[in-house]
């Protein structure tokens, strides 16, 4: 994969962290700069340590797998992506209410939203070990910082525009991941 690709995927990933942020940035009568932050640095930093466990844990097993790996990540990629797509649709008419405005972040809170943002980024990390060429690093790094001002950006887009544009972006999220998968399938049967 290269540097394009990699940022492509960070914008498919984040898309679950933007729809929470924006949901934080509806909760606040005027952007917190310092709770905006600290959602970025939640999100962006899960989305990247994710795929660096899946892919640990995908060099363990890689070379017993290696002749179905570009399935495997394809099946992988569109399952994510379609559940983003259909979640979306079926969440399209629901309306956020927000109880209360200017809430303190609640840290336990931001952990488990951000563990649950995620866990797509762990199945992600385990195709990478299916591509000797992926560099790790490099992919995270992206992945991670693409989700920080994602997600930071989300914060403000919800205190602006509120839940209008939410649905949109899984949609377009999981569109690029299931085209990413598809990406991968056919430089696998074509030995690319």
């Amino acid at each position: 994969m290269d540097v394009i690709s990699f940022f492509l995927l960070g914008v498919g990933l984040a898309m679950d962290a933007l729809a929470v942020s924006v949901c934080k940035g509806l909760a606040m009568t005027k952007v917190n700069k310092k709770q905006c932050l600290v959602i970025a640095l939640y999100f962006g930093g899960f989305q990247a340590l994710m795929p660096f466990i899946g892919w640990s844990v995908g060099m363990t097993f890689a070379k017993y797998i290696m002749k179905y790996d570009h399935w495997i990540a394809f099946l992988l990629l569109l399952y994510i992506g379609g559940k983003m797509i259909v979640e979306a649709i079926r969440e399209w008419n629901e309306e956020i209410k927000v109880d209360k405005m200017d809430v303190s972040l609640d840290h336990k809170e931001m952990l488990m939203l951000a563990i649950a943002t995620s866990i797509d980024a762990l199945a992600v990390g385990v195709t990478f070990s299916f591509e000797p060429q992926t560099n790790i690093w490099i992919a995270i790094s992206i992945i991670g910082v693409t989700t920080f001002f994602i997600s930071g950006a989300g914060v403000f887009i919800g205190n602006i525009f509120g839940a209008k544009f939410e649905k949109k972006a899984q949609v377009i999220g999981g569109s690029i991941l299931i085209f990413i998968g598809a990406r991968i399938l056919v430089e696998g049967l074509l030995g690319l």
